[in-house]
């Protein structure tokens, strides 16, 4: 989906700040909300495609204006509520009105350490053979998917060389729409001057990691 969100490669949003501190967070609130949401007790079938569909979906000034974790806090209500575990009075209460079907009770503290290593997987055995070769050039389709999309609107139409294929892995834009679906990823290098007409080092480039369904033969 296109969106306030894809700000890569757009002007006129001033420098970028590169001295700014590197802490963790700017506030105590802001590790309270990340722990929340790392200790919360999935009910609801919900995927990081899910998750950055729905953010995705946060009004323009409030995404420009908001912290990085308010916007956690937006999209989090928001799949609650979707979802059925919990209502919009609940939320403004901070309580819950009944017990939640199927919630698993807290994670005890022994069980953190081993939670925090067990990292989710997102590569799947291949369903069909690469369409692209190493070397090969592609260009970035110009449309995309509707509602969530991996691809960024600064590539779209620009041709590029695949210099890498990681296998199968799951296609983000249906696993927002609750869809399974394994598809070829490919590393794509792109000129610096395919991409931006004012760039003049011929050897700048930049890489992405792009599925299949992202690219057409150049």
């Amino acid at each position: 989906m296109d969106g306030i969100h894809d700000l890569g490669g757009r002007q006129g949003y001033g420098p970028i700040d590169v001295g700014e501190p590197e802490e963790p967070f700017h506030e105590a609130w802001e590790a309270r909300m990340l722990g929340i949401v790392r200790s919360m007790s999935r009910v609801a079938p919900w995927s990081i495609d899910w998750f950055r569909h729905v953010r995705e979906l946060i009004e323009p000034v409030d995404y420009l204006t908001r912290p990085y974790y308010d916007q956690w806090l937006q999209t989090y209500a928001a799949m609650m509520v979707n979802s059925g575990v919990a209502t919009v009075g609940e939320l403004a209460s901070g309580k819950s009105a009944a017990a939640i079907p199927g919630l698993a009770p807290p994670m005890t503290p022994d069980k953190v350490a081993a939670a925090t290593r067990n990292t989710a997987r997102f590569d799947r055995p291949a369903t069909e053979p690469p369409r692209f070769t190493v070397g090969e050039a592609v260009r970035a389709r110009i449309d995309a998917n509707p509602g969530h999309t991996r691809l960024p609107q600064y590539v779209r139409g620009r041709r590029g060389e695949v210099t890498a294929h990681h296998g199968a892995h799951v296609f983000p834009d249906a696993s927002a729409a609750g869809e399974e679906r394994p598809e070829t990823l490919y590393t794509v290098c792109f000129a610096a001057t395919e991409l931006w007409p004012e760039a003049t080092a011929a050897g700048d480039r930049v890489y992405l990691d792009l599925w299949e369904s992202y690219l057409d033969a150049a």
